[in-house]
């Protein structure tokens, strides 16, 4: 994931002279097999796509964005942070590990073993809260792959913890019966990483360089003997534009505003990478931490992938199952894959299905939240769900692991609360679709506008008891409740006689059973029972309204 606000996605039909003018080459075109199948890696092609009816109904799904970045417990983005002095992960680094001219970060990968990882109860405990797909890291910007690799040498099998890390997710995975996805990040260390280049300005070791341009040959003696410091860091390039600004990742994001435009070798062993990612695990998903996708506008090597995908999925099941994400989509974009949203929410029902990603704490592990009990709540996210799903959207919820390959007990009391909520009210989630409008109440009239690729989570006006939120199933209407209302009767104005809703037959409390109402010209009024039947949010199923 990332801590950036990003420039607009480029459009769709850029030409190949167009791009040449923008970034001194021409479009980088990568070698892959013919590609077969319907699905061409063109925009044209790709928007021929259609979202799984199976992916729709889910709603939910849990993620484990895990990989060596979680080894010292210090927050998001470390591999990048740790090489910038001054920082918090500067200063963590020197006084844990040594000086990163002397302990970069492949040497954090070799101190990553993950030897409390259990993949079959973490995802187990995941079905049981609700999750109906599972989500694991492949490689993030670090660059280290999580699964076994022929084309990168720096991968989970050889190093680190020497375990196929993806591997292991998916059997556990096919094991609970829940869709296997994977999350893609390693776009971008060409850029990401370019801090690893830099030197300390002040200090005893001002000027020594950091571990960034090491060779293979520097190797001799050393526990990665053999192994290519250049393959990971992917630094023996010049720096980008604005690069010793450490908030430059930014505007460098899309490959614009000079940044430094990757070699074609680097795009042919992404996509080479990525293709065998597909091709061995077999996930049903695959999101992409990217603009558009993979390394767009300067190759078309995510959309040889993105055409690889859904030819495979058809190619497996007779008709596409595959779901595709990525962000900061334009119009004609959102028709080639499923847009996703960071960190946030749509202010309106989309009219094709989205997602958000989000997490509980941060991307990566960091100590310090549940040293302070910083973690959202259960209510927090179960609002959350409810919300998104009343727009057409689905969930993808993050819970970190530590960098042992476990889950703390403040995260497992948050997982535990989210499943007893849905295991009374997931009838109002599952395989439903919005309703003519996606909800009533105060939060809906000061909504938060999305920053670049999300970012307006928790920005808003908080949910409260007028706060709700509708779906639908068939011709059940599903009312949910944000909130238990004072004096025991809910109102909810959109139901009013002769507004947006039919006569209503019957209204009942999911947990609890049939309730007195009246269908008045100021709302749908119904009495409630004198104590709350759970927490959280309350679900009111409704008949005759559709």
């Amino acid at each position: 994931m990332k801590r950036r606000t990003l420039i607009k996605g480029m459009a769709t039909g850029l030409s190949s002279l167009y791009l040449s003018k923008v970034f001194g080459s021409s479009l980088l075109q990568t070698n892959t097999e013919t590609i077969s199948g319907p699905f061409k890696p063109n925009w044209d092609s790709l928007a021929q796509y259609q979202v799984p009816d199976w992916f729709r109904d889910a709603k939910f799904g849990m993620w484990a964005h895990w990989g060596p970045q979680c080894q010292p417990e210090r927050g998001d983005w470390y591999a990048r942070g740790m090489y910038q002095e001054g920082s918090d992960q500067y200063k963590y680094h020197v006084q844990k590990y040594g000086h990163p001219s002397k302990f970069g970060f492949k040497d954090v990968i070799n101190e990553w073993k993950a030897e409390n990882w259990n993949p079959d109860e973490l995802v187990g405990l995941y079905k049981k809260a609700g999750a109906k797909y599972f989500m694991a890291l492949a490689n993030h910007h670090d660059n280290f792959d999580l699964y076994d690799s022929k084309y990168q040498s720096w991968n989970s099998t050889k190093l680190g913890p020497k375990k196929d890390l993806i591997g292991g997710w998916a059997k556990a995975a096919k094991e609970h019966g829940l869709p296997f996805g994977v999350t893609v990040h390693a776009s971008h260390p060409w850029t990401w990483y370019e801090v690893a280049q830099r030197a300390d300005k002040t200090g005893p070791l001002a000027g020594v360089p950091y571990d960034g341009k090491l060779t293979k040959a520097d190797g001799a003696g050393k526990w990665w003997n053999g192994y290519d410091p250049q393959e990971l860091y992917a630094q023996n390039h010049p720096l980008s534009k604005d690069s010793l600004d450490n908030n430059s990742m930014g505007s460098h994001w899309d490959w614009g505003n000079g940044a430094s435009v990757p070699s074609k070798a680097y795009c042919d062993k992404f996509l080479n990478r990525t293709i065998e990612l597909i091709d061995k695990y077999g996930p049903e998903l695959i999101y992409f931490d990217d603009t558009a996708l993979p390394l767009w506008p300067v190759s078309d090597a995510g959309l040889k992938i993105a055409a690889h995908m859904y030819n495979t999925s058809i190619k497996k099941h007779g008709k596409l199952q595959a779901a595709l994400f990525a962000k900061v989509l334009n119009e004609q974009q959102r028709k080639c894959m499923i847009w996703d949203i960071e960190r946030g929410q749509s202010n309106q029902i989309e009219p094709l299905p989205w997602q958000t990603d989000t997490c509980i704490g941060g991307w990566h592990y960091d100590r310090r939240i549940f040293d302070n009990k910083g973690y959202k709540s259960a209510k927090t996210v179960v609002h959350t769900l409810v919300d998104i799903v009343s727009k057409n959207g689905n969930l993808l919820l993050n819970v970190p692991l530590r960098g042992d390959g476990s889950i703390d007990s403040e995260e497992r009391t948050v997982v535990e609360g989210i499943g007893a909520w849905m295991q009374v009210n997931s009838e109002a989630i599952y395989g439903t679709r919005p309703w003519k409008v996606f909800g009533e109440g105060p939060a809906t009239d000061s909504p938060a506008p999305i920053s670049a690729q999300g970012f307006n989570e928790g920005k808003g006006k908080p949910f409260g008891a007028e706060d709700i939120r509708f779906t639908v199933k068939g011709k059940t209407l599903y009312a949910t409740m944000l909130g238990w209302p004072t004096g025991n009767e809910a109102v909810v104005k959109k139901l009013a006689k002769g507004n947006e809703a039919g006569n209503i037959s019957s209204v009942s409390l999911l947990g609890n059973g049939n309730l007195t109402f009246e269908q008045t010209e100021a709302g749908l009024k119904v009495k409630l029972p004198e104590q709350a039947p759970g927490k959280d949010a309350f679900v009111l199923k409704i008949e005759g309204a559709v």
